[in-house]
């Protein structure tokens, strides 16, 4: 049997089971696993040594993980954040999904370039939003991050604004990157932009996946925008990995099907 596992501080079930129901579907011997690490350093040891073939890496590893990697795909050197390990004979090759499935998103929308952007975040998952929005031809971004040095440097990377918080700032397009409105977290009930921002937007995004229909995401479809969200994300994202690790892409129905599945055990 073949195992792929997800290291997060708070693991969910979405990827358990988007990943397990594809592979009885495909009829493969493999199983996927969750696991919150108490050590970065001696998880990444034990896919290497256990030979554990794939390992999704979430919040807040994304950027402490490059140092324990043998090799750096293009799609995480480039925004430096992983959110993938392919494991080849213990040589662990990282990439980042999360930037293409943003990307697709952005595109299936019909988001406008010209349009503005409030991106509150800096971490991993932001870098690889951040990078989405300016090679899909987004200038107009101010990055939203408490944290100066890092908002700063992100917001610098790609020639954006930067500021410490949302205030009375608004645009056409706010971008939640943050664990405000995740479950089980402190901000589990908490909104990611005032309701100013929400009522200014015409676009709410949430890459947050769990729960689907986050604080956020509800404000957002009940004063009538389009929203987009981290369950949308967290499926294009998954499928995208499932296909580095064994090197099958399902049919769209069968992904349709995990991805219906995988909702289920969140609704």
């Amino acid at each position: 049997m073949t195992l792929c596992i997800s290291l997060s501080a708070r693991p969910s079930n979405n990827g358990t089971r988007f990943h397990n129901f594809l592979y009885e579907a495909l009829g493969l011997n493999w199983i996927y696993k969750a696991f919150a690490p108490t050590d970065l350093g001696l998880a990444i040891a034990g896919v290497r040594g256990l030979g554990i073939r794939g390992c999704a890496i979430s919040m807040p590893y994304k950027e402490d993980v490059i140092a324990l990697v043998d090799r750096m795909d293009a799609s995480a050197s480039a925004i430096d954040s992983v959110n993938t390990i392919v494991n080849d004979d213990g040589v662990l090759t990282a990439y980042n999904t999360d930037y293409s499935a943003i990307a697709q998103l952005i595109e299936r929308a019909g988001l406008d370039p010209a349009a503005s952007v409030l991106l509150r975040g800096s971490g991993g998952m932001a870098k690889a939003t951040a990078a989405a929005f300016r090679d899909a031809g987004f200038t107009r971004v101010t990055i939203v991050a408490r944290n100066e040095t890092g908002g700063r440097a992100l917001a610098d990377l790609y020639g954006y604004a930067w500021r410490a918080d949302v205030g009375d700032a608004s645009a056409d397009i706010i971008v939640n990157v943050t664990p405000i409105g995740m479950a089980g977290g402190a901000e589990e009930h908490a909104l990611s932009f005032s309701e100013k921002a929400i009522d200014a937007a015409r676009v709410v995004f949430d890459v947050v996946a769990l729960p689907a229909e986050t604080p956020l995401i509800a404000a957002g479809r009940a004063a009538g925008k389009t929203v987009i969200t981290g369950a949308e994300v967290a499926t294009l994202q998954a499928l995208e990995q499932f296909v580095l690790y064994t090197g099958i892409r399902p049919s769209d129905q069968q992904v349709r099907e995990a991805e219906d599945f995988m909702r289920a055990g969140t609704a």
